[in-house]
């Protein structure tokens, strides 16, 4: 190929005459740069834009499918257990079939598959929710027909029958529930497969169009420098009368005055790029709430199922007192651990949270557990985290007085610390740690890593940490004392806040 020198002997001719005619363009050079500049931050912002958008849809596709596993595992053990229990009170005559709570259970997992079939995008998830609605209405048909029979006065024998078809249909809901939440495993997997195959092809693309962008960028670079310095020279070859240092003078005005716009720009830019990095962590505050609310869903279900066992043993050993002692402290048990949602409450029901639990547990286990509670009455209307106490006092007794062969006793205490804090003790004379299980304790509470744990003892003192630590601040927390063989005492260090300070908590959360 023939190229002809420019002048000068550096640039080939044709790149000159673009350049020359660049430079004749009838607009600033602040223009020619800005240009430049934005042409090339639309691509990126353009190109990672896309990328940012689907990563949300990734994860609103996602979100999607492990909230309904989620829910599913949650009417995954319940439905069974219970509509079957509760028809059998009703069969066996303890309970008035107009007084039972069937219809009741039926529609709470009726309305949490509506949910579920709200939030899905698979029109075979739809499909296998609604075999599940449908196995629901049959069950329903079952009860309505045992209802029929009774009021006509119909034999037990016949009854009996009834009962065996609703546990049939009960088993068939079951194994539905059971088999959408595989399938819901298997679609979570296979869109973390098209999407981690997705991001693949991202980073091929990204990685030629960077390339690109690059390129652009010195092209840009040299070419306006060039079109900047051929005027400049043209202008010394024919005007000798201006000294450089006025030149330079008149340059450097002029420059002072683009560069610090483009610093604006860079400005605005880095502000977007700051507001980007502190969503993004308020995202991650808001996942690690999420995992340690899921954890603490964990604590319920056994202990429901539990007391429902121990209730039923009392009823068939004739005891309606106690019955209805532990049916009413059971109700306000998960009364406040629902709290309509909330995830504060007042010292006063988190105190009562407590007793409801260690009285029905003082049943279960009579004789190998005594408790005691003590709060100032000072305290009682602070505001405290939902379920602080609860895993502390289970932890004490599963793994200290259980496995204390003469049993123990628990001590609850709330008191003032100093005007701006409280302080939270629960104690045992159980089996206590060994030296080696303490260390391990405390420095896991110490290193207060981001990782989520989950011990064997359920939600778990580190856990319970973390969490206080998430929403009261890094000075707050839990601190452990044991002796093996002699006892545990956990210390749980919290603000004491009122209504009004609560709000501002929860709008800095």
């Amino acid at each position: 190929m023939d190229i002809e020198l420019s002048p000068n002997g550096v640039t080939p001719r044709y790149i000159s005459k673009f350049i020359d005619i660049f430079s004749r363009i009838n607009i600033s050079l602040r223009v020619k740069i800005l240009i430049s500049f934005f042409t090339v931050i639309f691509l990126l912002v353009a190109v990672n834009a896309m990328l940012v958008l689907e990563v949300l849809h990734f994860n609103r596709q996602y979100d999607a499918i492990i909230t309904n596993i989620t829910t599913a595992n949650s009417i995954n053990g319940y439905i069974k257990p219970a509509i079957d229990t509760e028809m059998w009170n009703i069969v066996a005559g303890k309970t008035a079939f107009d007084d039972g709570t069937q219809y009741q259970i039926i529609e709470q997992v009726n309305t949490q598959i509506e949910s579920m079939m709200a939030n899905t995008q698979s029109e075979k998830s739809r499909i296998k929710l609604e075999v599940i609605r449908r196995t629901l209405a049959t069950l329903t048909n079952y009860v309505d027909r045992m209802g029929k029979q009774i009021e006509q006065g119909s034999l037990v024998a016949e009854n009996e029958l009834v009962l065996d078809n609703i546990r049939g249909v009960s088993d068939v809901v079951e194994e539905t529930v059971q088999d959408y939440m595989f399938f819901e495993v298997q679609q979570a997997e296979q869109q973390h497969l098209e999407n981690q195959a997705r991001f693949n092809r991202w980073i091929i693309l990204y990685s030629i169009f960077l390339p690109c962008v690059i390129g652009f960028s010195i092209a840009a670079a040299w070419i306006i420098s060039a079109s900047i310095y051929i005027p400049i020279k043209k202008l010394h070859d024919l005007t000798t009368t201006i000294t450089k240092q006025d030149l330079q003078a008149l340059l450097s005005r002029e420059n002072v005055d683009e560069i610090t716009e483009l610093g604006l720009s860079f400005n605005i830019m880095i502000g977007k790029i700051r507001e980007l990095l502190d969503s993004k962590v308020r995202e991650q505050e808001n996942l690690k709430k999420a995992e340690l609310k899921a954890l603490q869903a964990q604590i319920n279900p056994h202990f429901l199922y539990n007391t429902l066992d121990t209730i039923v043993w009392m009823a068939e050993a004739n005891q309606p007192g106690q019955v209805i002692e532990i049916v009413k402290a059971l109700s306000s048990f998960f009364r406040i651990a629902l709290s309509r949602g909330k995830d504060w409450i007042s010292i006063r029901q988190e105190i009562e949270h407590v007793r409801n639990y260690l009285f029905i547990q003082k049943i279960r286990y009579r004789d190998i557990l005594d408790y005691e509670i003590e709060v100032d009455e000072d305290i009682l209307d602070g505001t405290i985290l939902k379920l602080t106490l609860q895993p502390l006092v289970e932890n004490a007794l599963y793994h200290g007085i259980k496995n204390k062969r003469n049993g123990g006793t628990i001590w609850v205490r709330a008191r003032r610390a100093d005007h701006n804090s409280v302080l939270l003790d629960v104690q045992d004379d159980g089996v206590g740690f060994t030296p080696y299980k303490l260390s391990q304790i405390q420095d896991a509470i110490a290193k207060n890593s981001d990782e989520i744990l989950q011990s064997e003892s359920g939600f778990g003192l580190e856990n319970v940490h973390k969490r206080i630590q998430l929403y009261y601040g890094q000075q707050y927390g839990v601190s452990v004392e044991s002796q093996y063989q002699e006892g545990t005492r956990v210390t749980v260090t919290i603000p004491l806040q009122e209504d009004l300070e609560l709000e501002r908590v929860e709008e800095r959360i």
